[in-house]
């Protein structure tokens, strides 16, 4: 599959304008190998043609690279990626910047424990899976993320204790959700949004920062 993909995946991160080196193409397309082999067994994921999920996956959450790092600054951040599934946008932004320190948490233990195999294999030591309740997550961090995971007041409701001081949300949504930014605590604000543009994706795609109104009132 790794070489079929490879030019793909290649022109695919020229058009998102991003630098990746061919050794971390490669851990990209590795990791893509390991989803499609799990996934026979675990059913990871409802996408199984290689070249969908090349777009579906890979790319789209590569889409979500720069805007983290102009967030971050490209400074040392701890990330936490809530109902990551099968590693998605998490292990794709750990793979690509191994100063990011990735914590991807799902409540279903055999896709944590794919994260884990996925760090073993590729040689992540910035990656872990974490079996949990995003609820009962103990550590603090300074991006909290989810792709397609729940409504935003869910999402930001459920995950709030695992915020860091001055810490955000970064979600990762299809067409604008105006609904559910609607239905938001008034204690969290959506100070940034977004479009998202995915090669090869003729769909809509926009990404979300939002923060508590409180760190914003006293920043």
């Amino acid at each position: 599959m790794s070489d079929a993909l490879a030019a793909p995946l290649r022109k695919g991160v020229q058009d998102l304008g991003l630098m990746l080196s061919d050794d971390v193409q490669q851990r990209l397309l590795a990791y893509l190998a390991l989803i499609q082999k799990w996934t026979r067994v675990y059913n990871l994921t409802a996408v199984r043609d290689p070249q969908e999920m090349l777009t579906h996956h890979l790319l789209d959450s590569l889409s979500a690279l720069t805007p983290l790092l102009r967030f971050t600054g490209g400074r040392p951040i701890r990330l936490l990626d809530v109902g990551s599934g099968g590693g998605l946008p998490g292990v794709v932004l750990a793979i690509c910047r191994p100063e990011i320190q990735v914590t991807c948490v799902d409540t279903v233990g055999k896709k944590a424990a794919f994260i884990q195999q996925v760090a073993a294999t590729l040689r992540l030591s910035n990656l872990r899976g974490l079996h949990a309740r995003v609820e009962s997550v103990q550590e603090r961090y300074d991006v909290v993320c989810s792709r397609a995971f729940a409504s935003l007041k869910d999402f930001t409701q459920w995950s709030q204790p695992t915020l860091a001081e001055g810490g955000v949300w970064m979600a990762m949504k299809g067409k604008m959700p105006d609904e559910e930014i609607a239905q938001l605590s008034p204690e969290v604000d959506v100070f940034h949004v977004e479009p998202l543009t995915v090669p090869g994706l003729n769909a809509e795609r926009c990404m979300l920062w939002l923060r508590p109104r409180a760190a914003d009132m006293t920043s």
